[in-house]
């Protein structure tokens, strides 16, 4: 059924759908309205949970690890520092191997304070063990859930997915959602039948005390699941294509790439701007291409490299900086072409930090720059007139 719905309404119908038991989060802007629209659903009878109140988002991560681990399918979603304060319980979850599903609706990380888009809060715990997918649009955004939890409860996988969507643009922006009806998410996404759970006649320990001898070995496996498993998403992605009759949910997304000579790779809303530009550039000759990567963890590195050793320039657009090195993807990206027989000239942008528009003319500046020299973390559309006196004022490190 399609509906015109805002992003987060659009992702409470899904997760409705998706039939949790337990549901616990705390507010914070943006993410505020998915779980306050399933708090009414539960209320109202129209969805069988228990909707948990809590006094902080630590509480509210450590809540839903409780009902994974006593076998009961379970929800949450944060944003920016509420993600950052579920950080500890974040590791915790994927150690102890419970399939939790969390939205994350991305944020700009304090101080200074901003409550605008960018990517560093689900940047800043992509190696917790969390499978990590990032949507272009609300349908994909919608779509991703129900992958997340496919995947996530896979006997073969047994670890937590996070599904991430740009704060306002996809959370409080709105399109037209085909929602599928519950026949059709029942035969992707069977009821939760756990492997392993705290039960008081069988008992179990979860997250014991691992020595030096034995700690290792538990990275090992975590590596090696979240490696084993993109063969598997990539089938599950086909079945969902199957039965929803809509292609959302793969690794990557190729956009004009067969015979681009210049390619941008980006996750998230911002691809709907290149691809614009893609149009316009190549409506006066210039072969360029988009590389979405839908993805992030597991890391995609061998269809990344199939799907552009043969381009000869990559740009790498990262809406997150790791301070003191690179953009997060855009390292990701350089590793994946370390050592390989082709290698294009690739080069790094920041850009949209704290929730500053991507323009298409800032997209048009990449394209351009990327032709020049090799680029580590250039930062567009930097008001570089504030730091012309090189970090006068002490207090926020450039000039008041």
């Amino acid at each position: 059924m399609k509906k015109f719905l805002e992003g987060s309404r659009a992702v409470a119908e899904i997760i409705k759908l998706c039939r949790p038991g337990v549901i616990s989060a705390y507010p914070i802007t943006p993410q505020t309205h998915i779980v306050e629209e399933l708090a009414s659903m539960v209320a109202n009878g129209e969805l069988d949970s228990q909707f948990v109140n809590v006094e902080s988002e630590h509480s509210a991560a450590s809540v839903v690890l409780g009902a994974v681990a006593t076998g009961v399918r379970a929800y949450t979603a944060s944003s920016s520092q509420g993600l950052i304060l579920m950080s500890e319980v974040l590791f915790n979850i994927a150690g102890m191997r419970l399939p939790l599903v969390l939205t994350c609706v991305n944020r700009a990380l304090s101080a200074p304070i901003n409550i605008w888009n960018d990517l560093q809060d689900s940047m800043a715990v992509r190696d917790s063990g969390w499978l990590q997918f990032y949507a272009e649009d609300i349908q994909q955004a919608a779509d991703l859930h129900l992958l997340g939890y496919r995947i996530a409860e896979d006997a073969n996988i047994m670890l937590p997915a996070m599904v991430c969507m740009d704060g306002y643009i996809l959370s409080h922006g709105i399109e037209t959602v085909d929602i599928p009806e519950i026949d059709k998410v029942k035969k992707f996404l069977p009821d939760y039948q756990a492997l392993y759970k705290l039960d008081p006649q069988k008992p179990l320990t979860l997250g014991c005390l691992a020595d030096p001898d034995y700690y290792m070995e538990t990275r090992y496996a975590l590596q090696e699941t979240l490696k084993e498993s993109l063969a598997l998403i990539n089938k599950r992605a086909q079945d969902f294509n199957k039965i929803f009759s809509r292609n959302t949910c793969g690794l990557i997304e190729e956009y004009k790439t067969k015979d681009a000579t210049d390619v941008i790779v980006a996750l998230g809303s911002v691809c709907g701007t290149i691809k614009d530009v893609v149009d316009e550039l190549r409506a006066v000759g210039q072969k360029m291409g988009l590389l979405k990567i839908v993805v992030y963890r597991p890391f995609p590195a061998e269809e990344i490299y199939s799907a552009l050793k043969h381009v000869e320039r990559i740009a790498v657009i990262d809406k997150a900086i790791s301070l003191g090195g690179w953009g997060p993807l855009y390292t990701d990206i350089k590793a994946a072409f370390y050592g390989k027989e082709k290698t294009p000239q690739i080069s790094g942008f920041i850009m949209g930090l704290g929730g500053r528009d991507i323009k298409i003319d800032s997209i048009k500046t990449v394209f351009k720059l990327m032709k020049e020299k090799p680029r580590d973390a250039e930062f567009i559309d930097i008001k570089r007139e504030l730091l012309k006196d090189k970090y006068e004022d002490t207090t926020y490190g450039m000039p008041a």
